[in-house]
């Protein structure tokens, strides 16, 4: 599994030390460097990066600008780390939902932490099945309501800002569980995360769409104009389980 990587870092020095440092790393893919925001939002789209080393202090657009951009556009953010030569950015960068910040000079010690963060968050947990676990009912929160869903009812569930999503065959419901506490709850049921945004029914899955470099999309049965993304990390064991 490789990782793509988009930086943005108007000095050209610190970029190519940090270009530098990225290539020792072989399962790490620059797919884009550039100068300054707007040419980051502008290749963003065609490159698809997994991962986004953003400057916060560049001309014209900052990075937190361009972050709260991102949030705007984006239907899945791609992981943030924002490079900084100032730590009191730190605060802000995390409020902005970056996994991490890093100090200039870049230290490859704290760069080495940095991917493996990265890493760990792109191997997506797996519903496994256990019949011992298994529920009837759900009891979803939405607001000041608790409503009981049929497990086997939902068709998928989408992470949006800081909720859930819950799509069933009648309704959608906002609740507070996480995408991981959503899929313990679930346990026993055909779910799986195909990315780290989405836990899907793998019972309603009509096809599989190739996308580009080991991505897919999965069309659902009665929602033909909703696509669900299939991360590179979760091809596999997706196609696998949609075979056995």
């Amino acid at each position: 599994m490789s990782i793509r990587v988009m930086i943005a870092e108007d000095e050209r020095l610190a970029r190519e030390e940090l270009e530098y440092l990225l290539r020792q790393e072989t399962d790490i893919e620059i797919c884009a460097s550039v100068s300054n925001g707007r040419l980051l939002l502008e290749e963003l789209r065609k490159q698809k990066p997994d991962v986004i080393f953003l400057d916060i202090e560049m001309p014209e657009m900052t990075g937190t600008d361009v972050a709260k951009e991102l949030a705007k556009q984006a239907t899945t953010m791609p992981f943030i780390i924002f490079t900084t030569a100032y730590e009191e950015y730190a605060l802000e960068a995390f409020g902005l939902s970056a996994i991490d910040y890093l100090l200039k000079p870049y230290s490859q010690e704290r760069l080495l932490q940095s991917i493996a963060r990265i890493r760990k968050l792109m191997q997506p947990p797996i519903v496994s099945p256990d019949k011992e676990k298994k529920i009837t009912n759900l009891l979803l929160e939405d607001g000041e309501k608790l409503i009981v869903v049929k497990p086997e009812s939902i068709y998928y569930a989408m992470k949006e800002d800081r909720h859930v999503m819950v799509y069933t065959d009648s309704r959608a419901i906002q609740t507070k569980l996480s995408l991981v506490d959503l899929a313990e709850k679930l346990a026993g049921y055909p779910f799986v995360r195909s990315h780290r945004s989405y836990l899907v029914n793998l019972d309603y899955v009509k096809e599989v769409e190739t996308w580009f470099n080991g991505t897919y999309n999965i069309i659902l049965k009665g929602k033909e104009d909703v696509k669900i993304p299939v991360s590179r990390a979760a091809a596999k064991d997706v196609l696998q389980k949609l075979q056995s």
